[in-house]
């Protein structure tokens, strides 16, 4: 049986540290496909769709301190709080992603002033040339439909997955995963 490198077995130490891991993971998985599909495949994401990414922008933050926490007996504890957190955060990421999707499918109203994640600079001069080049998106309508469900409703399983990750994490805290 091979021994594990140093990084590694602060990885595998317990629940906590492995949660913590994994939800900073996710965070980077998640953001770097939104990136994805607004640089290059040229979604313009709408003002629900930037609210999303702030539990992932977050999330980094959470899952590296609680991590660090976890490192230690004497603040594990705080990397279970931390957890706990991230959990909440991710559960009201996916709320937001409900509530995008069901304006989408005409479930119910999405919100009046919803146009774009784009910065449109008006002036006298180039107001006719903004207008003609900005992309407005609306968080009712769905850019791209997925296995039938838009980027809101993926939200909402992805952030369900995370939060499920961050809660087993806070719960198992410092067991130890080796048996």
């Amino acid at each position: 049986m091979s021994t594990l490198s140093s990084p590694m077995k602060g990885l595998m130490r317990n629940f906590r540290s492995t949660g913590a891991v994994l939800v900073f993971l996710g965070c980077i998985v998640a953001i770097t496909m939104a990136w994805g599909f607004e640089i290059l495949g040229g979604y313009v994401p709408c003002k629900l769709c930037l609210a999303q990414r702030n539990p992932y922008y977050i999330g980094l933050i959470i899952s590296l301190l609680a991590f660090l926490c976890a490192q230690t007996t004497k603040f594990g504890w705080v990397g279970s709080l931390l957890l706990l957190l991230a959990a909440g955060l991710f559960v009201y990421g996916g709320g937001i992603g409900i509530y995008q999707a069901g304006a989408e499918w005409g479930f119910w109203l999405g919100p009046n002033d919803c146009g774009g994640g784009g910065d449109i600079q008006l002036s006298a001069s180039n107001m006719m040339q903004a207008l003609s080049n900005e992309r407005i998106v609306s968080c009712s309508n769905a850019a791209l439909r997925i296995l039938g469900l838009s980027f809101a409703g993926w939200n909402v399983i992805y952030s369900t997955g995370i939060a499920f990750i961050a809660l087993c994490g806070a719960i198992l805290g410092g067991r130890s995963l080796k048996r």
